[in-house]
């Protein structure tokens, strides 16, 4: 009996040591998961006691164990009796655990698929952009084309030496963010994209969101929305990354993309587990408008 105590042993703690990775996947059923997990350590330890002492049936009755306090156990604590039991429990530990393992990888594969078919939609969506843009820029975000040399003319005068300043980022999406607030969506966009023709600067990710905005404001939804996607990419964990997955989510509804869109929302709240007030607020909207489940 004490070698087969000892394999149970053995078995059961490689058991215990493997499910805390996977007790992680649900809160609730973590917890009692976990309460059997810290319960069945208590019953092994005493039982590897047991087996180092010699296996005896009266050091299982004076040992302090759950087994003894579930009244499952006669007092006599006969080892075949906790050999039984413990079988039972690890028997009924290892399909829990394997549950709760097929539900992670479920979720893990649904993530992966929902990921790609997402990125497939926006790239189809920047292709779409790219066939209707004429004579600018081919993708939002990108610098503007450089505008022809007017003709001369022999007769204009020479220009004065003095060269204008070029204006900071910073002035410019002052004004830009003051067009977008009275609605003057085409200032505003003038105006990011005036940023985002510069050099970069840590100033990129603002107009590259503010150039969203303003596509958004004039219901440009297809620009918008790659707008928005460029935006969250250049920086997913920025300031501005809840606040673009929530606009590419609303884009993606407004352009009858429904799946794509609660896809953008399941992403945001996955990653943002805890949004903004604000954010929430849209996430509420957008699902309702999308028909999200």
């Amino acid at each position: 009996m004490k070698h087969v105590l000892a394999a149970v042993l053995l078995v059961a703690f490689a058991l215990v040591a493997s499910v805390p990775a996977y007790a992680q996947f649900d809160s609730r059923e973590a917890i009692g998961l976990n309460n059997q997990i810290a319960e069945l350590r208590r019953d092994l330890q005493m039982l590897r006691e047991q087996v180092a002492r010699g296996g005896g049936g009266g050091g299982a009755a004076a040992a302090p164990s759950s087994l003894g306090s579930r009244g499952s156990l006669p007092p006599s604590g006969a080892s075949s009796d906790l050999l039984a039991q413990l079988l039972d429990r690890v028997s009924n530990l290892e399909d829990e655990v394997r549950r709760l393992r097929g539900r992670v990888d479920e979720g893990d594969n649904a993530r992966q698929r929902m990921g790609e078919d997402l990125s497939k939609q926006i790239g189809d969506l920047a292709f779409r952009v790219d066939g209707m843009s004429s004579g600018g820029a081919s993708r939002p975000g990108a610098p503007a084309a450089p505008a022809a040399p007017a003709a001369a003319s022999p007769a204009a005068p020479a220009p004065a030496a003095t060269a204008t300043p070029r204006r900071t980022p910073e002035l410019v999406l002052q004004e830009g963010n003051a067009a977008l607030a009275r609605r003057d969506y085409a200032t505003a966009e003038q105006a990011a994209r005036e940023v985002l023709s510069g050099p970069r600067t840590p100033r990129s990710i603002d107009a590259n969101f503010l150039l969203a905005q303003s596509l958004a404001g004039r219901r440009d939804w297809a620009k918008a929305a790659v707008a928005y996607d460029d935006t969250y990419n250049r920086s997913r964990t920025g300031s501005r990354a809840q606040d673009s997955l929530l606009g590419l989510a609303t884009a993606l509804s407004n352009l009858g993309e429904k799946r794509a869109a609660c896809e953008t929302l399941g992403k945001l709240t996955s990653e943002f587990p805890s949004p903004r007030p604000e954010v929430r607020k849209g996430i509420s909207d957008t699902r309702q408008s999308a028909g999200c489940r």
